[in-house]
């Protein structure tokens, strides 16, 4: 099920000359799906947190999900964490925005 736009607003902020999400990574998990969860951005992977391999999953879903060549999605902070920041270059906010909430299950 689409997610309604408003929700995900407060979720992308302008940065540099795109945009940038935060997103929660929940590993080893038994599909792969970006979900708003209580007003947060969740993404779940079947790849464990092992040698950059969810990172690698998040990025490859979301270029591909969102149409983007895959120079244009960079972790730009969290790499070994679970909470990441996610730089979308080239893409502002509403467009984003509009985007996302194509691809986001609601919870």
């Amino acid at each position: 099920m689409p997610v309604n736009p408003e929700a995900l607003k407060k979720l992308v902020e302008p940065y540099k000359d795109g945009s940038k999400i935060r997103v929660y990574v929940k590993p080893e998990s038994n599909r792969v799906a970006l979900v708003l969860e209580e007003d947060e951005l969740v993404f779940y992977t079947d790849e464990p947190p092992l040698e950059g391999r969810a990172n690698a999953s998040l990025l490859r879903y979301l270029y591909r999900n969102l149409g983007l060549s895959p120079q244009m999605v960079e972790i730009v902070y969290g790499h070994r964490s679970r909470l990441k920041e996610v730089y979308i270059r080239e893409v502002p906010p509403e467009e984003l925005v509009e985007k996302l909430a194509e691809i986001v299950e609601a919870w």
